[in-house]
């Protein structure tokens, strides 16, 4: 890039082009979901901390879930990205990784219903969430890590109302390979 093009230090997330009334009607709408959002999980907690017979496996991994969707969707839906992207990312990553120990548990549930007890101890649950807790946070560090050597020349604006780390990457004006390939990596291993 040209020597004469000035640094971008933080980014401005550009959201939605909407007319005020709309803006006001987009904002009571996303209040009202987060609202929901926050209650179903909380209602979710509640249930399994009080109900003795939910104290299975299925049930730990889905209060984990809950206890990632209250931040994500706060992280998220309150516009606090541009200084917490690394919550997101965090919170992201350990949302999918408990998603697929879920549907291990599942797994064994139906093809070993007989050593379902044997197999899914709460040990094995306990060391299951803790690495699905650490893979998140190990994989939002990669990331952090591997945006923060880049220096920022393109524009300043992201057109974007979250900080999706693809859209934060385009302004870069260095080789972004190595972080589309962490990015896509991590994608496609959760599809599979």
């Amino acid at each position: 890039m040209g020597d004469n093009q000035s640094r971008v230090t933080e980014f401005i997330l550009v959201g939605f082009q909407l007319s005020v009334e709309m803006e006001v009607l987009l904002f009571w709408i996303f209040s009202l979901l987060y609202l929901f959002s926050l209650l179903a999980n909380g209602m979710i907690l509640g249930l399994i901390c009080l109900d003795p017979r939910l104290r299975t496996p299925m049930y730990f991994f889905l209060s984990h879930l809950a206890v990632i969707d209250i931040p994500y969707a706060s992280s998220n839906l309150l516009n606090m990205l541009e200084n917490l992207m690394a919550l997101y990312l965090t919170f992201a990553a350990a949302e999918c990784t408990i998603l697929v120990v879920m549907s291990y548990d599942r797994f064994v549930a139906i093809c070993h219903p007989l050593h379902y007890t044997v197999i899914m101890n709460w040990r094995v649950c306990t060391v299951l969430a803790i690495t699905s807790w650490a893979c998140g946070f190990s994989l939002a560090l990669i990331n952090l890590i591997l945006l923060l050597r880049l220096p920022f020349c393109g524009p300043q604006e992201v057109n974007h109302f979250f900080c999706e780390i693809l859209s934060v990457l385009k302004p870069a004006c260095a080789d972004i390979w190595i972080n589309e390939i962490v990015v896509n990596e991590f994608s496609r291993n959760l599809m599979v």
